[in-house]
């Protein structure tokens, strides 16, 4: 295993164990991320020690001892020796922690961006560099928002939540994830219709997750989701970077072994757990995925799993989907009547318009499909995306 993939694999269980044995996530987060660096540049040369997680708890404790003892100067020479000849570890701990800081991450005292940005540097193992270049925004913007993040959670107790509260936080980690993987797999902005390592990343973790929650259906789902949409991602741009709608794509580019692996995850959990709304998404991009050819796609099986959809986690999206299914089921023309009652939310977003131009390019309205599409370029904020629609545009 590459270094970078084992110290990201590494780092959420040190900063559990170093939380668990001296309290204060802010300075424990600072003292692993140093240890991280410290590995990064010794490992390369020295070697990957036998025990990595020991290794790192070890470095890691020695920096959190030395800011305790406040005598950063003199220690942080002596750190320099240290280093260079760590001490035999000690044992790593055998309680695995990691869906407890997770949990702290995704915690309700906390935006949702501040979520998302700790989960990727505490569980992640993510740099605020890597990050903020994700995301494309400032480093110094992430890493005000981590800052913020572990202040307020500096009172937090390093626990799961009690019972009663473990669904609702359950589903808060789920979102974040998903939110990660959404911003990896169709960027909001920037000249990249991707951002391989936020989808590669939330596919990981949620990985890690299902591992400690293997009975939660909805973890299962969201896996299953995130595995059956990533594999169309090979076919989804041209070579210079152009977006290929879904009907457009060559499905012999996708990625077979992501398919079965979504499909039969998402087979056995509807099965054996209660259903919900990541289960269901999973089940719709399985009937896309399992289609041959564009014209093979069941909609109407599509069609009734969105209205189930619709009705256990309704939302403007979700309704827009729906839509989408009504006309590819009962014709442009009845798609057309119900985005007249369009969720107001939607009113200025790309995504709207983009569907409102593609039912009426079906229905044969050329002249306001062509509105449509460049209404719809304007409003989005990724260049693939406007490079797309001013396309269709033009070629109406």
């Amino acid at each position: 295993m590459p270094i970078e993939e084992l110290l990201r694999e590494q780092a959420p269980q040190v900063l559990s164990a170093l939380v668990r044995r001296y309290g204060d996530f802010d300075a424990c987060e600072d003292a692993v991320q140093e240890a991280l660096l410290a590995a990064s540049l010794q490992w390369p040369g020295d070697g990957v020690p036998d025990n990595p997680r020991s290794w790192l708890i070890t470095v890691a404790s020695r920096r959190r001892i030395e800011v305790l003892r406040s005598e950063a100067a003199r220690q942080r020479r002596e750190e320099t020796v240290a280093l260079e000849t760590p001490p035999d570890p000690d044992p790593a701990p055998s309680v695995d922690d990691s869906l407890t800081l997770l949990m702290l991450c995704c915690h309700p005292a906390l935006t949702p961006q501040s979520q998302i940005a700790l989960t990727l540097r505490a569980v992640g193992g993510l740099t605020t560099g890597e990050i903020a270049r994700a995301f494309l925004v400032p480093e110094a913007t992430i890493g005000q928002r981590i800052s913020r993040a572990k202040a307020k959670l500096q009172d937090a107790r390093f626990a799961l939540p009690p019972a009663a509260e473990q669904p609702e936080r359950l589903a808060a980690v789920l979102h974040v994830l998903y939110l990660i993987f959404n911003e990896g797999y169709t960027a909001s902005s920037g000249s990249s219709l991707h951002r391989v390592e936020l989808s590669t990343e939330a596919i990981r973790l949620t990985r890690q997750l299902r591992e400690q929650l293997p009975d939660e259906g909805e973890v299962a789902g969201l896996l299953a989701l995130m595995l059956l949409t990533d594999a169309r991602r090979p076919a989804r741009t041209t070579a210079d970077g152009a977006l290929v709608p879904l009907p457009e794509q060559d499905r012999s580019l996708w990625d077979a072994g992501a398919i079965a692996e979504g499909t039969a995850l998402i087979a056995s959990t509807l099965r054996t757990a209660p259903v919900g709304p990541y289960q269901l998404q999973a089940a719709i991009a399985a009937v896309h995925d399992e289609a041959k050819r564009a014209e093979d796609t069941d909609w109407r099986e599509i069609l009734m799993l969105f209205e189930l959809l619709e009705t256990m986690a309704p939302g403007p999206m979700i309704t827009l989907n729906r839509i989408v299914a009504v006309a590819m089921v009962h014709g442009p023309a009845a798609g057309l009547a119900l985005l007249d009652d369009a969720d107001p939310a939607l009113r200025d977003h790309h995504r709207l318009a983009a569907v409102r131009a593609h039912l009426l390019e079906l229905s044969g309205d050329r002249s306001a499909a062509r509105e449509a599409y460049q209404e719809a370029a304007r409003l989005t904020q990724s260049v693939p995306e406007q490079l797309y629609l001013q396309g269709r545009a033009d070629a109406l």
